[in-house]
């Protein structure tokens, strides 16, 4: 009897954060409710140039690795396959309908150690920057096999456009 107050006091304390917790993510995506859906892979597409296995790990509003993007799918973790194509990089994330980011939204391909909640060896996530509509974000995968990883990057950076502004901006390799 005497455990039992202190039991149910940590009970509550845990309940207590687990509902903040899941009101954070409402919050969230209550305020991300306004960005573009990622763009649907048509059916038809050119012959893939590079598909890679790895894992989808987050998308980040641009140069902030630490925030999040909550909706249309892009919230959370899963295996992925990520394939080139002419038309763009196709992005198949398990349980999600697979997303095309045509050439003219890709802002640049690099090489990243962490993001959100992933630390990696040096270099061991892709990092993909793109357009959301008229959001600037940067996808991250992880690729296990190396070889793998730098033909994505390479790939990703032949389908770029060339920097309209100064060649120094933009994502670093």
């Amino acid at each position: 009897m005497d455990r039992l107050l202190p039991t149910l006091i940590i009970a509550l304390v845990i309940l207590g954060v687990f509902a903040l917790m899941l009101h954070g993510w409402a919050s969230r995506r209550r305020r991300q409710s306004g960005l573009a859906r990622p763009v649907p892979a048509p059916e038809a597409l050119g012959s893939a140039s590079l598909v890679v296995d790895g894992w989808y790990v987050a998308t980040t509003v641009a140069d902030e690795p630490l925030e999040r993007i909550a909706v249309h799918g892009l919230g959370f973790r899963a295996r992925a396959t990520a394939s080139v194509h002419p038309e763009g990089l196709v992005l198949t994330v398990r349980g999600q309908r697979p997303m095309l980011i045509e050439p003219s939204a890709l802002r640049g391909a690099g090489r990243a150690t962490w993001a959100i909640d992933r630390v990696v060896e040096r270099d061991g996530l892709v990092l993909v920057g793109w357009m959301l509509g008229a959001s600037p974000v940067d996808s991250y995968l992880r690729i296990p096999e190396p070889a793998d990883a730098a033909a994505l990057v390479a790939a990703l950076q032949a389908l770029t456009p060339a920097p309209a502004t100064d060649p120094a901006e933009g994502i670093a390799s």
